[in-house]
């Protein structure tokens, strides 16, 4: 383990969400918030620690993927513990843990709150928990390689343990270049939204709080009723829209830019993708038709709880707790199914289902037919047995967890509907479930320890379950005790 390149990127990092928090110091004083002086301490603060923890220079940029895991995983644990003071500092939050629970939600895209009364909270606030949406949309340290290759040549291991998806590949030959255009992508289309809904009447800070949220996936609104609030079609449509395009693998966005039109369109993921979406619309605009009394109004909100769901972005517009069963359950269904590989979106991953799909139907194949060739392909390729066997690995490993958690958060004694889509909705990066944490509820009746299992369950499903499991696993320490031991001999 090569321990000093992983501090290395560690106070880069602090260096980092100084640049980061300077931001709702800048909205606080745009309104003359005094809150705002909670930001400007935790900033000056990070920005000395990340300096000093610098002064000593790594001994090796050798990085391999269990760094890469390591290093991901502590990152975002610092990033949440961090992005939490202020929002304790500013006496707006009960508890720390409550002020760590709506950060890592935040970071994480997953948009659970324990907020009772979101539209107290002062600009700085609502702007710093909307903006982590954004910053953990496309990944950390996606951003730092963006704007600082530091690791040379070894980034890959970083990318993929922080960007979603059974694969990770770059775009063009320098993975520096890969990340900026990422990035150039994802804040374009973060612009335009924004332009968007300010062309649609949309206060500013309101328009950029929208956005954020709508880019990273994320669902933190400034309203209390949500998207609801505006009572807006068009607001409606647009966000709808965005967060279907922002749950779309990027790497398809770059084949349009450089015209590689076919790559596009020959996209296996994509259009089972926009199929679930259609069908999963159509079903649920049927079955709420009666409660509206107009198919119009019917599939506007179908299309854009649909869309809210599968991409884990977590809006609302109306109450779907009050929809029928049968609608409930499709929505319930959404929250594992997720968006694309390579998006900002959670959930399982739509290229991951396809797999696992394809596989048993392979299998199945060889069962009747032991002497038949049976392949599992995806978008055209073969699938790679590591790949495949990383599919099952993840989808075995992730209902361990699930299962574990659940039983865990049942002792709460909440319900069994709360229960479940507590933990569904957190563990896919969700946000709102049904009853006690539905569309109008919230977090706030769980114990601070059922919040801390959740915020694990958070990172845990963000950053795709192994880096954090990684981070217990005892052959890391044992090999730190040896190296210490050997050294000692010498």
């Amino acid at each position: 383990m090569n321990y000093s390149i992983i501090r290395y990127i560690l106070c880069r990092v602090l260096e980092f969400q100084a640049c980061f928090l300077a931001l709702p110091c800048m909205v606080a004083l745009i309104y003359g918030e005094r809150e705002g002086w909670a930001y400007g301490v935790v900033m000056i603060s990070c920005l000395v620690l990340g300096g000093l923890g610098k002064l000593k220079k790594a001994k090796s940029t050798v990085f391999y993927a269990r760094e890469g895991f390591v290093t991901v995983s502590l990152s975002w644990i610092l990033l949440s513990i961090t992005g939490a003071l202020p929002l304790f500092l500013s006496g707006q939050f009960p508890s720390y843990t409550d002020a760590l629970f709506e950060t890592i939600s935040g970071l994480t895209t997953t948009g659970a709150s324990i907020l009772t009364d979101v539209e107290a909270l002062c600009k700085c606030n609502l702007f710093w928990r909307s903006f982590t949406h954004w910053v953990g949309g496309m990944g950390v340290l996606v951003f730092v390689m963006a704007v600082l290759p530091m690791t040379d040549g070894h980034g890959m291991h970083l990318m993929r343990a922080e960007v979603p998806g059974p694969t990770v590949g770059k775009l063009v030959s320098r993975l520096g270049d890969t990340a900026k255009i990422l990035y150039g992508i994802y804040l374009a289309m973060t612009a335009l939204e924004t332009v968007l809904l300010l062309a649609g009447g949309m206060p500013l800070f309101d328009a950029c709080v929208h956005a954020f949220g709508t880019a990273g996936t994320g669902g933190f609104s400034c309203r209390d009723l949500s998207v609801g609030a505006y009572q807006s079609p068009y607001f409606d449509v647009v966000i709808g829209v965005f967060m279907l395009l922002f749950g779309v693998n990027f790497n398809l966005y770059y084949f349009l830019l450089i015209r590689r039109f076919r790559e596009v369109f020959r996209s296996e993921e994509l259009r089972t993708y926009l199929l679930v979406v259609a069908a999963a619309v159509a079903a649920i605009t049927a079955d709420i038709c009666h409660m509206y009394g107009s198919v119009w109004i019917s599939l506007r909100h179908a299309f854009f709880q649909v869309s809210s769901i599968i991409t884990a972005t977590g809006y609302v517009t109306v109450d779907f707790d009050l929809w029928p069963t049968f609608s409930k359950s499709i929505l319930v269904t959404l929250m594992f199914v997720g968006a694309c590989a390579g998006s900002t979106g959670g959930g399982i991953k739509i290229s991951r289902i396809l797999i696992l799909l394809k596989a048993s139907v392979s299998e199945m194949k060889r069962m009747l037919h032991p002497n038949a060739v049976a392949t599992t392909r995806l978008e055209g390729k073969p699938v790679s047995e590591r790949t495949l066997r990383g599919a099952h690995i993840y989808f075995t490993v992730y209902m361990a967890v699930f299962v574990a958690s659940f039983l865990l958060l049942s002792l709460e004694q909440k319900g069994l509907v709360t229960t479940f889509t507590a933990l569904t909705a957190c563990i896919n990066n969700i946000g709102p479930g049904l009853e006690m944490v539905g569309p109008l509820g919230n977090f706030s009746a769980f114990s601070p320890a059922s919040k801390l299992l959740l915020s694990f369950d958070m990172l845990v499903g963000r950053l795709e379950i192994f880096p954090m499991l990684l981070l217990f696993a005892p052959s890391n320490w044992k090999r730190r005790m040896n190296i210490r031991r050997s050294s000692r001999l010498d």
